[in-house]
């Protein structure tokens, strides 16, 4: 039975959902219905700016490129004449960046009121990305203390995938674990589950990813505007579950600014190796002078997972989601709300050993709300940023031929406030704030947890302090958690009783430019994480994770201290990053594998407490000719250990490497690439070892402008030896080998 706090039914909560969007989209006249023509500025309060962006070489238009305004966050896609035009509060000029599908990107200032006139060069590798996430203020990739990367434009177009986590997995110090296609989950620099922060427009998913290997993350990437990667601890601005890092998907959905033309765009995909198809779309119209409308769907079905030595039973996958988003913007900022509603049914391949012989079919649910507004005041502070969310999630599991297996549901509600300033005497840029939340963790099924509430409170400050040439970074940070189970008792696995955790965070880095296209940077930070509900009080059989789970009551808090020192070199047509980074853990907790099984035949996992020592390096180099050939390579590796008896961690990820050779003129492009992975025999007690492997692959695509339309299409042929590889992260390796030979198809359409 469903645990207490959880009665309304899904069915209600859909209905609910889409009256809220009903009621929106009821509201939303066409551009030629509205009151006042959308090219029209969009109020008196508003000022805008305007231009044209133009092909530096044949000084034609270039349709489709994203010009933002870096300082507000509105942003606008050029039409078939390169015209822009985007409303922005008063001021005497703006920081604006253009990026367009084969051009260098660039930002320029532009004022109010004057055509700007921007010229792009080809490149066949553009320049570092603005970064958003775990920084006080859009900054440049180059340009922050901790390893960064962005998706966005073609880039995320090229690595677009079926899950969050694949679409990710180039980034140096980033792999993927899963247990089938629809599962898999990030893990940086070694570290996963409840170390990785998620987050949809820097808000917490909710799901309950860390609490399995075959739970998947509630976060479709086909929607994504961009995909912002942050390596190493970030715990200062984001608290408990950013040991590891962050990755944000952004969306805007709570819409920042009034376009003077309705924009978006379509993708539709496809991919043979699983018989996939799907596609979204995402809309973003004006429906008054500052009243902008977003509205987003997207719909994604897969079937089994074809390998070079058979299909993998039971990994289909069928998602959707919806979303809708309004706000009032006027010269003042922004105040709004956005829903959206998610569903994922997929399935957990069978052939354990144990009472997991046969596929498992995972349900997941999933309704967000959220208000959101910046307020820019005219003294003191640059933005007062306000958030409040709500999110309630199911996760059922259930075992053939229709029993319910295990159950997790989860209700959180969060608000933050946070101030950020600029230019206060030494200090370059600042922030200071608060975040308070409370969460209901329900279980049911075969695994047994109690129901258990968990509540948070956080305060923060972070200053950047400018003394040229170096930038310096100091942050500190004070969290409390207090969890509570709906009884205490003494059990077999101790005893459950209520348990608090307080923690202060702190983080010191520095930015030295040593000239103007070399940078060197060093950090260090001390992060923490408390025990989640399911490591402190679960026990009894999660089939479908084919184990036996046994939490331990008495598990203290995770604290690491963590080192990055790095070298980036950044020029036009070639660019560098290298880092070594160090972080030692105390009390890092993991499922040991105790080598027995269960009464079902299961094998049990104890969740224990051990000191451990995880480093490591990760390079990234890109060179470009002027011709568009141009050359990728990338490399990274961890070593963890637990230091008290120097056994290896379990499941960590072998030296790996990637090595990308093409050819991109502006019109279409060409590439080839090996990804490669060295034999990892360090590993855990009753763990596998697994061989290297290098795996080809070839990709190509058009870029077109038709109609005033930048269209693209991008072609993946995977594995193209049909190589049988095991990932090592994998948890049905034993089973079958990755994905063979397949095809994957791109279409997306900006607008």
């Amino acid at each position: 039975m469903p645990p207490p706090g959880f009665a309304i039914p899904i069915s209600r909560r859909i209905t609910a959902t889409f009256f809220i969007l009903a009621t929106l989209l009821a509201g939303v006249p066409s551009p030629a219905a509205t009151s006042t023509p959308v090219d029209q500025p969009a109020a008196d309060t508003l000022d805008h700016v305007a231009g044209t962006v133009r092909s530096a070489d044949s000084g034609m238009p270039l349709a489709g490129a994203m010009v933002e305004v870096v300082t507000t966050g509105g942003s606008a896609i050029t039409h078939g004449d390169g015209s822009f035009r985007i409303a922005v509060p008063d001021a005497e000029r703006h920081r604006v960046r253009i990026d367009r599908l084969g051009y260098a990107a660039v930002a320029v200032d532009v004022r109010p009121g004057e055509m700007a006139t921007v010229d792009l060069e080809v490149a066949a590798i553009p320049l570092p990305d603005v970064v958003v996430t775990a920084v006080l203020g859009p900054t440049s990739a180059n340009e922050t203390i901790r390893p960064s990367s962005v998706f966005a434009q073609e880039k995320l177009q090229r690595h677009l995938a079926g899950t969050l986590a694949q679409t990710v997995e180039s980034v140096p110090g980033v792999t993927v674990t899963s247990m089938g296609p629809g599962t898999s989950q990030p893990v940086i620099r070694g570290l996963g589950g409840d170390r990785i922060l998620m987050l949809e427009d820097g808000q917490r998913v909710g799901d309950v990813v860390n609490s399995g290997a075959d739970h998947a993350t509630a976060v479709t990437p086909s929607s994504a505007r961009r995909i912002e990667v942050i390596r190493g601890p970030s715990a200062i601005l984001y608290g408990s579950n950013a040991l590891g890092g962050v990755i944000n998907v952004v969306r805007d959905e709570v819409p920042r600014a009034v376009p003077y033309r309705a924009t978006g765009f379509t993708t539709i995909q496809g991919q043979t190796v699983t018989r996939a198809a799907g596609g979204s779309s995402q809309l973003t119209v004006g429906v008054t002078e500052q009243v902008p409308l977003r509205v987003e769907a997207s719909r994604h079905q897969g079937g089994d997972l074809r390998t070079p030595v058979g299909t993998l039973a039971g990994t289909q996958t069928d998602t959707w989601s919806v979303a809708a988003g309004t706000s009032w913007v006027d010269d003042w900022g922004y105040a709004g709300g956005s829903v959206r509603f998610y569903s994922n049914d997929y399935g957990i391949p069978g052939g354990f050993l144990g009472g997991h012989t046969n596929p498992v079919r995972t349900e997941q649910e999933r309704a967000a709300g959220r208000l959101r507004s910046v307020i820019r005041p005219r003294r003191g502070f640059e933005a007062i940023e306000l958030d409040a969310g709500y999110t309630w999630y199911r996760h059922n599991e259930w075992e053939p031929p229709n029993i319910l297996g295990t159950l997790f549901e989860r209700q959180i509600a969060s608000g933050e406030a946070r101030a950020r300033h600029a230019g206060w005497g030494p200090f370059a840029s600042g922030a200071v704030g608060a975040r308070v939340s409370w969460e209901h963790f329900g279980f049911g099924g075969a695994l047994y947890s109690p129901n258990t509430r968990r509540r948070t409170q956080a305060a923060y400050v972070l200053e950047e302090i400018q003394l040229d040439p170096v930038l310096i970074e100091a942050g500190l940070r004070y969290d409390r958690v207090d969890l509570e189970p709906d009884r205490e008792e003494l059990s077999d696995i101790g005893h459950i009783r209520a348990r608090s955790f307080d923690a202060v965070s702190g983080s010191l880095g520095a930015l030295l430019r040593v000239t103007g296209q070399f940078t060197l940077g060093a950090s260090v930070a001390r992060a923490f994480r408390t025990p989640d509900v399911h490591e402190l009080y679960s026990e009894g059989p999660h089939l479908a994770a084919n184990s036996f789970d046994v939490g331990n009551p008495s598990l203290e808090t995770e604290t690491g201290l963590g080192f990055d020192v790095f070298g980036r070199f950044t020029r036009q047509r070639l660019s560098a990053e290298v880092t070594w980074f160090r972080n030692t853990i105390s009390g890092y907790i993991f499922p040991q594998a105790t080598g027995k099984l269960s009464r079902i035949l299961l094998p049990i996992y104890q969740y224990v407490g051990e000191d451990a020592l995880l480093t490591g390096f990760e390079s990234l180099l890109g060179w470009s000719t002027p011709a568009g050939l141009k050359l990728e390579a990338a490399a990274s590796y961890v070593h963890g250990t637990i230091r008290s008896t120097d056994e290896p961690l379990p499941f960590m990820p072998p030296l790996q490497g990637r090595l990308a050779v093409g050819y991109s003129p502006v019109d279409w492009f060409v590439e080839a690439e090996a990804r490669m992975a060295g034999r990892q025999e360090r590993t855990g007690r009753f763990e596998e070892s697994t061989d290297g492997y290098a795996v080809l692959g070839l990709s190509g695509g058009l870029r077109l402008t038709l109609a005033g339309r930048l269209h693209v299409v991008t072609l993946h042929l995977e594995n193209l030896g049909d190589t049988a590889y095991r990932n090592h992260l994998s948890r049905v390796k034993e089973i079958m080998p990755e994905a063979g030979r397949g095809l994957g198809v791109t279409y997306r359409v900006v607008f």
